[in-house]
């Protein structure tokens, strides 16, 4: 017979200890929800705007601000999101319109940034998400812009011609691939279904440990994952938000080549927020067609010690051989001398539009 096990009492009195630690914070939560209630109220009856993205991020600061440990930032925050989150929904939940289906990679990064109380709305396309908040059905949108390896999301660039929405918000996240099948069995897998995109950063795992199997396009990762859950002889390249969706086992997780593999999103809404005193602008922008236009417009930045940390050009659509400049720097549009700038700017350009003014998102992970 073996041995019996008995409890240690330390083992119980630091157990009695988590029981009245967890009591204690389920009461400040629904504490913290009340408050939350009567600030909805007040804002209701001033028409102020109900959801306050630069509030928002100050929590998030904050909170990661006082964290002395070891308990770790990265799961403070996440659970200070889900709480705001909640508060939110106590009054009506938010509405995200996001580029779907649902299990994609984007849908991961809405849940991130808003949480899972949030109301959220798949569309079939980038600008179905930009339609949908510019006609009201969605307070804000996500659409991805650059990915670390593929470079930036051209398409998404293009809509802020053609639509008078804000960037209010912007949330990266380090995207994984996995290989799922219904078995989780690698020599029962037949073909792969994989996005073009997800199927590019594998390559090189795929020719070294899947070689001879066809790979089948799908039109999103979350479309293969559906794909490969019908069919018992298929994989799927997916999220591990997607193996839990579509009941797919893991054949092998992290199959990306590149381990640093990143992908920045946007939030759209119809206003941008106020200032956090952590910042970034972003502008779009077309040249006069003269001799050193583009260092003109670089200038004023340059003279006002304001840090571009991204400029991109595409093609305007609209004239042959016309391009429009996407640059973004760190600041707000209400800081005097971005708004000097940005004012020096436009003498030199055809057309400038203010795409957003937002906190910085390197400032959450001090």
């Amino acid at each position: 017979m073996g041995k019996s096990k008995t409890k240690s009492p330390e083992l119980g009195d630091f157990r009695t200890k988590i029981d009245a630690l967890d009591a204690r914070i389920v009461q400040l939560l629904n504490q913290r929800a009340d408050y939350a209630i009567r600030i909805a109220d007040i804002k209701r009856g001033a028409n102020l705007r109900f959801h306050s993205p630069e509030r928002e991020q100050a929590v998030l600061d904050r909170a990661t601000e006082l964290n002395r440990g070891p308990f770790p930032n990265d799961a403070l925050k996440v659970i200070f999101r889900e709480i705001i989150s909640a508060s939110l929904s106590l009054e009506e939940p938010l509405r995200v319109a996001y580029f779907g289906p649902e299990g994609t990679f984007t849908h991961l990064a809405a849940l991130r940034h808003f949480g899972s109380s949030a109301h959220y709305i798949p569309a079939a396309s980038i600008k179905t998400v930009f339609d949908t908040v510019e006609a009201g059905k969605a307070d804000y949108g996500l659409v991805p812009i650059e990915n670390s390896n593929e470079g930036v999301v051209s398409y998404t660039l293009d809509m802020f011609m053609d639509y008078d929405l804000k960037i209010c918000a912007e949330e990266s996240m380090e995207i994984s691939h996995n290989l799922l099948s219904r078995s989780g069995v690698k020599a029962k897998v037949k073909k792969i279904y994989s996005h073009p995109q997800p199927f590019a950063q594998c390559r090189g795992w795929l020719e070294a440990n899947m070689h001879g199997i066809p790979v089948v396009e799908a039109t999103s990762t979350a479309n293969a994952a559906e794909l490969a859950a019908k069919d018992a002889d298929a994989a799927a390249i997916a999220s591990e938000l997607a193996s839990r969706l579509y009941g797919l086992k893991f054949i092998e997780k992290n199959i990306e080549d590149n381990k640093y593999n990143v992908t920045r999103f946007l939030v759209i809404t119809k206003e941008f927020p106020a200032k956090s005193g952590a910042d970034k602008t972003s502008i779009m922008f077309s040249l006069k067609d003269k001799p050193g236009a583009l260092f003109e417009v670089l200038l004023p930045f340059k003279q006002a010690k304001i840090n571009l940390t991204k400029i991109e050009s595409r093609p305007s659509r609209r004239r042959a051989w016309e391009y429009i400049f996407f640059a973004d720097m760190v600041g707000h549009i209400d800081d005097k001398k971005v708004k000097k700038a940005i004012e020096d700017v436009k003498e030199h350009c055809f057309y400038l539009k203010h795409l957003g003014s937002y906190p910085l998102e390197e400032r959450a992970d001090r």
